[in-house]
């Protein structure tokens, strides 16, 4: 992409704010789509957080240990090919089971199913294996999405607080 279709770091709206942290952006091992990734990655910096993009095809184990290292603020995850559901309840049990991790917010959305009409125990069983939010397509992800992270913002114990259960959401 030329630099002139680039936005510009001083003009982008959020730049020169004091960071609010790190947010991992990725996809899973299953997913090679790039454009949801920087897309997210755009939106995030420009409500001022650092992004670490780690891009499509994006194995497991990579995945635990980024997030291991960089002890992010909020991990999403996004899913463009429909096997969303399936690659977030085997990651998910990964990501929770590693101490520095268990505690930090992590979000999963886009396509989760390849039927086509994701139900809503789709949604309910990501969220019972360890989601603090899911954004199905189709459902206004994108407001949904603004709403969990001002919630995750006003949380009285910040992003990585303690009390998780109070912006757990599903849209």
């Amino acid at each position: 992409m030329s630099d002139q279709l680039m936005p510009r770091a001083e003009t982008t709206p959020g730049y020169g704010d004091s960071p609010k942290g790190t947010v991992i952006v990725t996809s899973m091992a299953s997913d090679s789509h790039t454009w949801n990734l920087v897309f997210l990655q755009l939106l995030l910096e420009e409500l001022g957080y650092d992004v670490v993009n780690l891009g499509p095809c994006v194995p497991d184990a990579l995945l635990v240990d980024e997030c291991r290292t960089l002890d992010p603020e909020l991990i999403v995850i996004s899913s463009v090919n429909g096997h969303g559901f399936q690659d977030g309840m085997r990651v998910i049990g990964q990501l929770r089971g590693s101490t520095p991790l268990a505690a930090t917010p992590v979000v999963i959305g886009g396509k989760l199913g390849t039927d086509g009409g994701e139900s809503a125990t789709c949604a309910e069983e990501l969220m019972a294996a360890g989601f603090d939010a899911v954004f199905e397509d189709g459902r206004d992800p994108l407001a949904a999405f603004h709403f969990f992270m001002s919630a995750l913002l006003r949380s009285p114990n910040g992003p990585n607080g303690t009390d998780q259960d109070q912006d757990r959401i599903s849209a």
